[in-house]
């Protein structure tokens, strides 16, 4: 990873948002790059002035103001794409080797058009990049070498984990890692709430159920087990945890979140 700062070179962010920040926090707070290879686009100036002190970058108010990116990252809303996408074809100044976009739906062949003769990368982050625990999901261009998705991989795994995938595997990816925080999310509310309706503090309630959450994900993640063995672990026979999953199962919670994918990449589907 020490020369992935030497093959990204001058990077130039294209929105300074959150998840704009979270990439940039994960590049100069990892002390591989230098603040001054990295530049950030971002039109609202208290925004700017935030960017600069916190992390020691430059900000300017336009991308087309940063002269020789080597690498663009793309961290704008998609509805804005475009626009911006025609502004900096207008800078002759502006001419990265490679585009990194974030901008959720729109595709490695939109992003060729807009931006000709680039390597094109697509990356599919999720929320938690914003605490450097984030999972991605990255897809190169038709021509763009695979050389190009791996160091995208590379960056992405500053910031938490990375897999590189065909674009075709986007949607379904996305209704996992995408989706995927706000289905745990609503998991721990609704865990929370039947804590506090059996007796528990909410404060209480929402602490346990939260803990239970990290230290499962943690579990699994350093042990490598399968979901599977762990339930069998926990669960003893006619114990209070086998109660619990066979009125999940009476309730038919596998077919509920299979049902809940399904919905997810036909929607992504129909947003492409």
């Amino acid at each position: 990873m020490q020369d992935i700062a030497l093959k990204l070179g001058r990077i130039a962010m294209i929105g300074g948002g959150k998840m704009g920040e979270a990439i940039i926090a994960g590049l100069v707070n990892g002390a591989l790059f230098d603040p001054d290879t990295v530049v950030v686009a971002e039109p609202e100036k208290s925004r700017r002035d935030y960017l600069e002190t916190t992390y020691g970058i430059k900000a300017v108010a336009e991308g087309g103001m940063i002269r020789h990116p080597n690498t663009a990252i793309i961290a704008v809303k998609p509805q804005m794409l475009r626009d911006i996408a025609i502004g900096l074809r207008q800078e002759s100044d502006f001419d990265p080797k490679r585009i990194i976009s974030i901008a959720a739906g729109v595709t490695t062949q939109t992003l060729c058009e807009l931006f000709e003769d680039t390597h094109v990368i697509r990356v599919m982050p999720n929320t938690p990049l914003m605490v450097g625990a984030g999972m991605s999901a990255v897809a190169v261009a038709e021509m763009t070498p695979r050389s190009e998705g791996d160091l995208a991989c590379e960056l992405f795994s500053m910031m938490g984990e990375a897999v590189l995938l065909d674009e075709a595997q986007l949607n379904a990816a996305t209704a996992i890692n995408g989706s995927g925080p706000a289905y745990f999310a609503l998991f721990v509310r609704e865990l929370t709430t039947a804590g506090i309706d059996v007796g528990l503090d909410p404060e209480q309630a929402n602490k346990l159920a939260v803990q239970t959450l990290v230290g499962t994900s943690r579990y699994l993640e350093l042990t490598g087990e399968s979901p599977q063995h762990l339930m069998d672990i926990v669960t003893s026979p006619n114990g209070t945890t086998q109660a619990a999953l066979e009125s999940f199962a009476a309730d038919g919670l596998g077919a509920i979140v299979k049902r809940a994918v399904e919905a997810a990449v036909r929607r992504a589907e129909e947003l492409a």
